[in-house]
């Protein structure tokens, strides 16, 4: 499959994909120089997710003359007060030159349901499964902005295979080397092991050079 080149296009995306973006920027598959991230976690504060998706997909309009916006749908934008009102009509408010990756979370853009079920099943016995990205753990604090242990208590549990991390990036080996104690805090706050599990970004890249073909045609 040939290359997709990003080079005219501006990506803005949530904060919590900012390393496995800057990643594939490092290694040569973005070629993007425009990245714009919105504050990791404001899935908890819609309102302040839809100021900020719109502030940077303007200004990533000032640098390029295509936009990819990489948030999901279904689960990264849930209006209570307009419940009509979803992440596909804010981007199709943008104009055509503006395009969204096609996926539910950032779960699912790192691994696919049916790959997840397949994790699941091998490190869970296919247990209820809380599904992370590095992210969640280095933005921890943003992620989880007003979480009490009384509401991880509430949240966590039920997921009784614990916390997988899709870590595409090795980030969680030199996270668990140099921040043992955080590590084990984490999980104990959680109240369910928290486990990496290494996999590929080649369904990321997938994703987004689907939509960059899709802003070039």
């Amino acid at each position: 499959m040939a290359q997709t080149s990003f080079s005219d296009i501006a990506i803005v995306s949530c904060g919590t994909l900012s390393l496995e973006l800057n990643h594939l920027r490092a290694e040569g598959f973005l070629d993007t120089e425009h990245l714009f991230f919105t504050t990791p976690g404001l899935h908890e504060d819609i309102h302040e997710l839809e100021n900020q998706l719109l502030d940077r997909i303007a200004r990533a309009k000032e640098k390029a003359g295509k936009v990819l916006v990489v948030y999901g749908g279904k689960f990264c934008y849930v209006n209570a007060d307009e419940p009509t009102r979803t992440m596909q009509q804010i981007i199709a408010e943008q104009g055509e030159n503006v395009a969204r990756i096609d996926a539910t979370h950032c779960m699912d853009m790192i691994a696919s349901e049916a790959e997840r079920e397949g994790i699941a099943a091998d490190v869970a016995g296919g247990e209820k499964v809380w599904w992370m990205t590095p992210g969640w753990i280095k933005f921890r604090h943003k992620v989880f902005k007003g979480w009490d242990k009384g509401l991880a208590n509430e949240n966590f549990p039920r997921h009784s295979g614990g916390a997988v991390v899709l870590d595409g990036i090795g980030y969680m080996d030199t996270y668990m080397a140099e921040h043992p104690e955080d590590f084990l805090e984490y999980s104990d706050w959680m109240g369910i092991p928290i486990i990496p599990y290494p996999v590929s970004l080649d369904r990321f890249k997938i994703l987004l050079a689907e939509q960059a073909d899709k802003l070039h045609n």
